[in-house]
């Protein structure tokens, strides 16, 4: 009897206090949402650097997530020193792309243009994506958040996926924040769905392609800095069954506080063609360019969750130290091509 009341006095406490906890959040990003919009362009970019920095310093485990990565990417191209540095611009740039997710609703039709340059890989592509539908893709790369919104702002309203927030008062919030240029936000249940539908009317999708899923049927077991992951292939899906284009574009931040978008190519997955072949080609497109901006990729993030090889608890040295071995993973890939030395940036020195 006793303990039963001290259960349940406790799990009152814990959701009281996780109230508490979601009204916080919610005070503090209406908040950083009136004011960032007011504040000037220099003082954004200042905060960007010194929250990046205090971040950087602070997050330990993501600290050592990304200085893993960075060496199992890139081997002994970059010292520990530049690794670090690396790292530490990369908390930067995603400070940035947070800060200006909020700064950006003081963004209109008439002086958005001032804040961007963009790149067309080929007008015609667009041109035709326009008329048919099509999809956009672009990883954790730059400023992802902007690739929407400023293809909005140019007359193409993305629709995008979102997972809805644990606190359920900061959904809408985001959601309307990331609607500022005409996009369209829905959630994840029935997705698939509703996107579908959607291209079939000629509409226009975004998607992030770098997430790590688990191995399975909707994913594609691909080469990423020559180390085996795990990815999603519905972009490849829903074009190669409609007929439609993927047009891989980044957003790339520049010094002076604007920003570059460029598309860098026009695949169009042919009905009989391999879905990972093509998975792996859009891949490979936004690989060249995080190797010629390393600080630009989301690095503190577990790109490498699942390894084909190894054995089940003990770290592989050519693989972050928190990957887990997957059997899945691994009958996804070849066995010719399963134990193969990793890519490590085209060298052939271990990680």
């Amino acid at each position: 009897m006793t303990w039963a009341i001290v259960t349940r006095i406790y799990a009152n406490t814990k959701r009281h206090v996780k109230q508490l906890r979601y009204f916080f959040e919610t005070v503090l990003i209406k908040a950083v949402a009136w004011l960032l919009p007011r504040l000037p362009r220099r003082v954004i970019l200042t905060l960007a650097r010194w929250i990046g920095t205090a971040i950087y310093h602070g997050d330990k485990r993501g600290r050592n997530t990304a200085l893993e990565n960075l060496r199992c990417a890139f081997g002994d191209q970059y010292t520990l020193k530049e690794r670090h540095r690396i790292a530490r611009d990369s908390y930067r740039v995603f400070a940035r792309t947070f800060l200006d997710l909020f700064w950006s609703s003081k963004l209109t039709p008439e002086t958005w243009q001032q804040h961007f340059s963009i790149h067309l890989h080929d007008a015609k592509v667009e041109q035709q994506a326009r008329e048919r539908g099509g999809v956009w893709v672009t990883p954790h790369f730059g400023n992802f958040e902007f690739v929407s919104l400023a293809w909005g702002f140019r007359g193409l309203p993305y629709t995008v996926v979102a997972q809805d927030f644990k606190n359920p008062a900061l959904t809408p919030i985001f959601s309307r924040i990331r609607s500022h240029s005409g996009q369209s936000v829905i959630p994840q249940e029935s997705a698939i769905l509703r996107l579908m539908k959607l291209l079939k009317r000629g509409g226009y999708v975004g998607m992030l392609v770098d997430l790590n899923i688990s191995p399975g049927r909707t994913a594609a077991a691909i080469r990423c800095f020559g180390l085996w992951t795990s990815v999603p292939t519905l972009h490849v899906q829903l074009t190669q069954r409609l007929g439609l284009s993927i047009i891989p574009t980044i957003c790339t931040p520049l010094p002076d506080g604007r920003y570059e978008v460029s598309t860098l190519a026009d695949i169009q997955p042919q009905p009989d063609e391999d879905i990972t072949a093509v998975t792996q080609r859009v891949w490979d497109l936004f690989e060249a360019k995080i190797r010629q901006q390393p600080e630009c990729w989301l690095w503190m993030y577990k790109h490498w969750r699942y390894r084909p090889v190894g054995a089940l608890g003990v770290p592989h040295p050519d693989y972050p130290a928190y990957s887990n071995y997957s059997e899945t993973l691994a009958n996804m890939i070849p066995e010719t091509e399963r134990n193969k030395q990793p890519r490590a940036c085209g060298m052939a020195t271990k990680c």
